[in-house]
């Protein structure tokens, strides 16, 4: 596995939460769960698109080590593992709902590769 070669230097809560759900995909694994709730791992890679299972993994075990997502393992034949967000990444959805509305006033393109839960978001214009 990864080890930075350096330690995090986060001096401010901005940069805790930046570096907790910051990113190109942990905001859109947190936002997929949020409207998913649980989800197994195939399910939730097909979700999010063009991503490979390697950074999807990373990703999931960054989140569980910073307490955003909860792994559910269940002993059956064959094996069977959910995710999803702990109360602690419950509570960044609307955060992540108020940049969306702010990046929405300023960045409209809606493409074809746009995930379903940014489609549902309210793209109002700040006033």
């Amino acid at each position: 596995m990864y080890q930075a070669k350096l330690e995090k230097d986060i001096r401010c809560p901005l940069e805790y939460g930046l570096d907790v759900f910051g990113g190109r995909w942990k905001s859109r694994i947190i936002c997929v769960l949020a409207h998913k709730s649980t989800l197994r791992y195939g399910k939730l890679r097909e979700e999010l698109t063009n991503i490979t299972d390697a950074v999807l993994a990373l990703n999931l075990k960054e989140l569980m080590a910073d307490g955003m997502v909860q792994r559910e393992q269940f002993n059956e034949i064959p094996p069977r593992v959910e995710y999803s967000l702990t109360e602690k990444g419950a509570s960044v959805v609307p955060i992540l709902q108020t940049i969306c509305k702010w990046s929405g006033a300023y960045h409209r393109e809606v493409s074809e590769t746009s995930i379903s839960q940014c489609l549902k978001c309210d793209y109002t214009v700040l006033k």
